[in-house]
């Protein structure tokens, strides 16, 4: 059976607030990417994220982000490729300590938001995030956009990078993501996202918002867990595919 990563941005709570239907999801997914506190996330939150990955045998990855809070990790924010190095390994190293705690791993890294769309096609962050995950050791992998820098970059440095597709959002004809606020920047109909997730498994190729056929490689696919129809989504995603004779593992 063909399998793909099936990926997911959880533990984005802070505090008394609470982001997304972390519980609901995780038994439907194979990958979790967990915030590290600078955009969503906090000590305690990210332990209870890594529990419930731990309970479904679910993979545990990083979500580091720019550190922008009010901004929830998606303003673009000038920095250096140090401060990129730094702020990928500080976060990765907390969820990284909560996941030895539980007797898991740190499986891989994906920036979040505002962060992962600069270093898709800057180059110099692109290495400096690469050498942070290199640093990390342990084989972790990278989740990075598929078609970009980042994906290049690592190859050359000897990081296996895993490329990243996404079910629920609308492309450019470059290739990157749609603006979340731009018309079919966000997919709100599962049928849809289904629609779009099989032409990326079974063809190689996404249809961008302007109706452009731009090629893509489906390593891992990312459902968004703050989205209110996530469940849904998955539940839809996991049905269409079994149809198919497909299947969800983390690579």
């Amino acid at each position: 059976m063909r399998t793909i990563d099936l990926n997911c941005d959880m533990g984005e709570s802070y505090g008394h607030w609470r982001m997304g239907q972390d519980a609901a999801i995780m038994p439907l997914i194979t990958s979790a990417n967990i915030a590290a506190g600078f955009h969503g996330g906090d000590p305690a939150t990210i332990r209870k994220t890594v529990g419930i990955a731990v309970e479904h045998g679910v993979a545990i990855g990083a979500h580091p982000s720019l550190p922008d809070l009010v901004g929830f990790g998606r303003r673009v924010m000038k920095i250096t490729p140090q401060e990129a190095y730094d702020l990928v390994l500080y976060q990765a190293g907390a969820v990284e300590a909560f996941a030895r705690a539980a007797g898991a791993r740190l499986h891989h890294v994906k920036c979040h938001g505002a962060f992962y769309n600069m270093a898709a096609n800057d180059d110099t962050l692109a290495q400096a995030i690469v050498r942070a995950v290199k640093d990390l050791g342990g084989g972790t992998l990278l989740y990075a956009l598929s078609g970009s820098r980042m994906m290049k970059i690592a190859a050359a440095q000897g990081v296996r990078a895993i490329a990243e597709v996404f079910a629920d959002r609308g492309y450019e004809d470059d290739g990157t993501l749609a603006p979340r606020d731009a018309p079919g920047g966000m997919i709100e109909a599962a049928e849809k996202s289904v629609a779009q997730a099989l032409g990326m498994v079974e063809d190689s190729v996404v249809v961008s918002r302007h109706g452009v056929r731009v090629a893509v490689a489906a390593g891992t696919m990312c459902l968004h867990g703050d989205q209110p129809g996530a469940v849904v989504f998955a539940q839809a995603l996991r049905r269409a595919f079994a149809e198919r004779g497909l299947g969800f593992a983390a690579p």
